[in-house]
């Protein structure tokens, strides 16, 4: 086999897959970083949803998008990192804007709340980002929506704040894995591990739950702690 040919014609296939128009249309609305349901694609594409529905098989296929299940829908995005610097190239060559998404959750609701027994929202997006940036989480799936193991370090840190994780590991549940946010479309943490998070939130008054909803306040004191604990603002 000619490897020279070999790579030209991947390079044809993905070149093929990228430049079909509504293919690029539902690629451009994927770079706002979000999931998004085959009907919203389809919508943003200007297209049938049978249509959007083939033509995200195709991506799927070569790898450009990957789908994650969540209940009853399907939620598209990007196929990794090296996608969205390809699609970034050659938007600043076509000169092109990017399609942006735009939740119509309640702004409270958005910002942070409950999602069965674990912390949602904005809020909830950004803890589970940034205790996989400290290294707390170690992924045993390839992608965000899989399931986490918590590392020796992460272990140490959430100790600290009462967490007990020997007793999480021996509850009949997942211990921990990314639920995908239905305002912000991307992951949060679920299982036993966000379960025990947000407890311990409440617990210390860092969040107080709503008593007609599941949207949560953050209080002055949990703007700290969370600051100083996660580094994140909340």
């Amino acid at each position: 086999m000619n490897v020279e040919d070999y790579a030209g014609s991947g390079v044809s296939r993905i070149a093929t897959a990228i430049g079909e128009p509504t293919r690029a249309r539902i690629l451009c609305c994927l770079m706002d970083g979000r999931a998004h349901t085959s009907t919203e694609l389809a919508i943003a594409a200007d297209v049938r949803p049978s249509t959007a529905s083939v033509h995200l098989h195709l991506l799927k296929t070569q790898g450009l998008v990957k789908m994650a299940a969540q209940g009853k829908h399907r939620y598209y995005s990007l196929g990794g990192p090296a996608v969205a610097r390809a699609l970034e190239g050659l938007s600043v060559l076509a000169g092109g804007s990017h399609y942006k998404f735009g939740p119509r959750t309640p702004t409270r609701l958005c910002a942070a709340r409950t999602c069965y027994d674990h912390m949602a929202g904005t809020l909830g997006v950004a803890l589970h980002d940034r205790i996989r940036a400290l290294g707390w989480l170690a992924t045993d799936s390839p992608d965000n929506y899989g399931g986490y193991d918590l590392s020796r370090k992460g272990t140490k840190a959430l100790e600290t704040i009462g967490i007990d994780v020997e007793e999480m590991r021996t509850l009949r549940r997942r211990f921990a894995f990314g639920c995908l946010d239905w305002s912000e479309r991307r992951p949060h943490l679920g299982g036993a591990l966000g379960a025990a998070l947000l407890n311990v939130a409440l617990k210390r008054k860092w969040v107080i739950q709503d008593l007609d909803s599941r949207a949560l306040g953050v209080t002055s004191l949990g703007r700290r702690e969370v600051l100083a604990r996660f580094g994140v603002h909340a």
